[in-house]
């Protein structure tokens, strides 16, 4: 029955992030062409990219709290549609101030979309199959890179010019409309329940029915805004948004700044830009599977997180040191990637377990909220230090900090080692009966 319904659910919500995840940072190779276009610096580069953030963290709970309200197929095909259409019309910004709109109403429009679909997951799934379900889906960032790179290079580098038009406007358009459509698909193909879906029988319902009660979702009997108001009191969520910041720092500062930084290794061809940057994302991918099913394993989160997030940390400080070799840097910044996100699906199978069961629903969007604030904070540190000092060094080493910082905090606080104690103290190992605990 799981298996039927993850084959139904999976594939296309994983479409779905990937397309996302592409709208997100194609800005980053947008960036080769418009900032003289638009006489974007990198200052304001930076904040614009990042700005992108601001609408999505303050969006992103009410849009769970409007999700519980009108269901998940309106909510996630309002936001599809929404994000798709914004992103297409990228294409006409013409003033930094048209820049900085369109990313803050992409956010906005997004905002809801991750911490929806977690949320949604637990209308179908117990804890004890639900934490690989979401490492899969968030693999899909790393796939997004993975396709961004080599489509939105050939996109700048074929069809600048075509019709009158720029690369990076047709890169804005024809990576943006997909979402847009895929929004109808999503909102024709998903049920908001179990009880709604005709593709189960009236055996597999009651099935689910008697299975999800073990583990009684937060927002099954607590109403949704006093869902929100037991997380903001709950003294981990900010702790966990912290660790969630440092641990989206590197994925996304090279996601907005990576083509800038193969660009300045001497690499001037566009769609030559977008298949190097593909190799950092495949090899993250690689390391995400198989760090994760280590951490599976081991049934420890703790230090698999601290571990791969000062991995990344100073994969990413060393790369302001190898500005002269090309394919040194591109490996370093594997690194930096790979540690980034790997840290991800291990962190959350640790932070949904920290919260209590009234503030889980909430919590997972507050965190989101606060820890994507990295992907504000970061790209316009770095505008800003390499507009101030000509090199990304000084930026890239603050942003190392950070992670650093992160994995340190993670190590040493009391309340995090209290709550992993108490699942190691679990007879089983796997990351399923560990996540259920």
């Amino acid at each position: 029955m799981y298996r039927k319904i993850t084959w139904r659910l999976i594939p296309l919500l994983f479409l779905a992030y990937v397309v996302s995840y592409v709208d997100r940072i194609n800005v980053g190779y947008a960036k080769l062409q418009m900032s003289s276009d638009l006489h974007l610096t990198d200052a304001i580069y930076g904040l614009g990219a990042g700005i992108f953030f601001v609408g999505y963290a303050l969006f992103e709970v009410p849009s769970n709290v409007l999700l519980m309200r009108i269901g998940a197929r309106l909510t996630i095909m309002r936001i599809m549609v929404c994000w798709g259409l914004i992103s297409a019309v990228t294409m006409f910004v013409t003033t930094p101030m048209q820049f900085y709109i369109a990313r803050f109403l992409l956010g906005a429009f997004e905002a809801g979309f991750f911490p929806g679909i977690v949320l949604y997951l637990t209308f179908w799934f117990p804890a004890k199959r639900r934490a690989r379900i979401i490492a899969l889906l968030m693999s899909a960032t790393v796939v997004g890179g993975l396709i961004a790179g080599p489509m939105s290079g050939w996109i700048l580098q074929n069809l600048d010019g075509w019709r009158g038009l720029r690369g990076w406007q047709w890169m804005f358009l024809l990576e943006g409309l997909p979402a847009a459509a895929l929004g109808f698909v999503v909102y024709a193909c998903l049920s908001n329940s179990p009880e709604e879906a005709k593709w189960l029988s009236e055996d597999e319902k009651r099935l689910i029915r008697v299975d999800l009660p073990k583990d009684a979702a937060p927002h099954g009997s607590t109403p949704p805004v006093e869902a929100a108001l037991a997380a903001l009191r709950d003294p981990k969520v900010y702790l966990l948004s912290f660790l969630y910041f440092a641990a989206v720092c590197g994925g996304t500062t090279l996601s907005f700044w990576m083509p800038t930084m193969i660009q300045s290794l001497g690499v001037k061809s566009m769609q030559t830009i977008g298949l190097i940057s593909a190799v950092p994302y495949a090899f993250a991918a690689l390391a995400m599977i198989l760090y994760g099913r280590h951490s599976d394993r081991r049934g420890e989160r703790r230090w698999h997180y601290a571990v791969a997030v000062a991995i990344g940390g100073v994969g990413l400080a060393l790369t302001s040191w190898t500005t002269a070799d090309l394919w040194l840097s591109v490996a370093l910044i594997s690194v930096a990637i790979a540690g980034s996100v790997s840290a991800l699906p291990v962190f959350w199978a640790m932070a949904t377990s920290q919260l209590s069961r009234q503030s889980t629903a909430a919590g997972i969007a507050i965190i989101t909220s606060l820890g994507n604030l990295a992907g504000l904070a970061c790209p316009y540190i770095l505008g800003v230090v390499k507009e101030t000092t000509g090199s990304l060094t000084g930026g890239l080493l603050i942003i190392a900090g950070i992670m650093l910082a992160g994995a340190i905090l993670m190590v040493s606080s009391g309340a995090i080692r209290r709550g992993a104690a108490a699942l190691r103290s679990a007879p089983s190992k796997t990351m399923t009966d560990v996540y259920a605990r």
